[in-house]
C-alpha cells in the first residue's frame, strides 16, 4: 500500500462518496444511475481506488456487490468525513446567519409526551428559524444505532447510569423520579396514605417486562416488598397509557416529568405512594468524538435552562 500522504493526494471525495453509493445501494448500476454517470465510468472508479489502496474494496457477484473488510472500514470512515464536512458547512451558514439552521433529535417515547414540548417551545421561542426534526428512538445499553449511524446529531432520554459506552458520552440534564398515578376520578386519588400492597388487586397498565422500563418497574416492586400486580394491559406508548389511566379504572407508573410537563394535572392524580428511592437520570447522548454544531450547543443549554426551572405552580 502507498503512503497515507500519497494515498491522500490521489484519493479524492467524489471517489469516497461513489464507493459510499455502490455499497448502500449494493449495485454499481444502481450506483450509476444515481449518480448520473455510466456503469462503465463507476467500475472505472472503483478500480482506480483499489488500485491506489492495493486492496480489494468489493466482492462482484450475480446479486451485486459487498464490501470487504477493507472496503466496510472504508465505507465506515468515508461516512464520517462526509458527516464533519456538512456540519462544517453547517457551522459557516451558522455564523453568517445565527438565527437559522437545523438539528436532529431522537427522543424516547416518555420524553416526547412530557418533558420535550416545553423544551421545543421555549428553543422555538428563542430560535424561530432553525428547524428541528424529531424522530422517535429507543435507549438502551445495546441501541444507540441512529447516533451512529449520524441520522440524528443528539439523543435525549433516560440512560442507564453507569453509563459506560466507549464511543458516547451522556450529559444528565434531570433526574426523572417515577410516580404511581391514578384517574381523578379513581378511588384512591383522595386517599392520604397509600402502599404499593394495597394496589395489587387492582387492573394496572405496565410497560413489557422484555424491555428496560418494565424491567425497572419490576425491580420497584421488588424492592417495595409487593409482588407484581395483575397487569391486563402492557405498552410503551404513553399517551395511550395516560388516557387509560384517565378513565379512573387503571393505576400505572410514570415519570414524573409526565406529570410536571405533560398538562395531565386535570386528569391524573399522583397517589401518596412511597417508592423506593432509585436514580432515573435522563441525559443528552452524542457521539463521543462528533463535534457539536453551534445549533446543537443552544438546543442542550436551552435543555438546562427549562428542565432547572420550578415547576409551575
Amino acid at each position: 500500500m502507498e503512503s497515507a500522504d500519497r494515498i491522500g493526494r490521489r484519493l479524492k471525495l467524489r471517489d469516497l462518496h461513489l464507493l459510499i453509493t455502490v455499497v448502500q445501494l449494493g449495485s454499481m448500476a444502481k450506483a450509476a444511475a444515481e449518480l448520473g454517470v455510466s456503469q462503465p465510468a463507476v467500475s472505472k472508479g472503483i478500480a482506480d481506488m483499489e488500485q491506489t489502496l492495493g486492496l480489494r474494496l468489493l466482492d462482484r457477484g450475480r446479486n451485486g456487490v459487498e464490501p470487504t473488510a477493507y472496503g466496510r472500514a472504508l465505507v465506515k470512515r468515508g461516512l464520517i468525513i462526509f458527516d464533519e464536512l456538512k456540519q462544517g458547512v453547517a457551522e459557516l451558514g451558522f455564523l453568517a446567519d445565527p438565527s437559522v439552521g437545523s438539528l436532529r433529535i431522537g427522543s424516547t417515547e416518555s420524553i416526547a409526551a412530557g418533558m420535550l414540548p416545553a423544551i421545543i417551545e421555549r428553543f422555538w421561542r428563542d430560535h424561530p428559524g432553525v428547524h428541528l426534526d424529531v424522530a422517535q428512538t429507543v435507549i438502551s445499553t445495546l441501541h444507540y444505532r441512529e447516533l451512529r449511524e449520524r441520522s440524528i446529531d443528539l439523543l435525549i432520554g433516560r440512560i442507564p447510569m453507569p453509563f459506560n459506552v466507549d464511543d458516547l458520552e451522556a450529559d444528565v440534564v434531570y433526574d426523572d423520579e417515577v410516580v404511581v398515578v391514578a384517574g381523578r376520578q379513581s378511588k384512591w386519588a383522595r386517599s392520604r396514605t397509600v402502599k404499593l400492597a394495597d394496589l395489587s388487586s387492582e387492573p394496572w397498565i405496565l410497560p413489557p417486562a422484555d424491555t428496560m422500563p418494565g424491567s425497572l418497574a419490576a425491580e420497584l416492586f421488588r424492592a417495595g416488598g409487593a409482588g407484581m400486580p395483575r397487569a391486563p394491559i402492557t405498552t410503551l406508548s404513553m399517551h395511550l397509557c395516560c388516557r387509560l389511566v384517565a378513565s379512573g379504572r387503571f393505576i400505572a407508573i410514570l415519570p414524573g416529568s409526565i406529570l410536571r410537563f405533560g398538562g395531565h394535572d386535570g386528569v391524573l392524580r399522583r397517589l401518596p405512594v412511597k417508592l423506593p428511592a432509585q436514580p432515573r437520570p435522563v441525559g443528552i447522548v452524542t457521539l463521543k468524538n462528533r463535534t457539536l454544531s453551534p445549533v446543537a450547543k443552544l438546543f442542550i443549554a436551552c435543555v438546562h435552562r427549562v428542565l432547572a426551572r420550578p415547576p409551575q405552580a
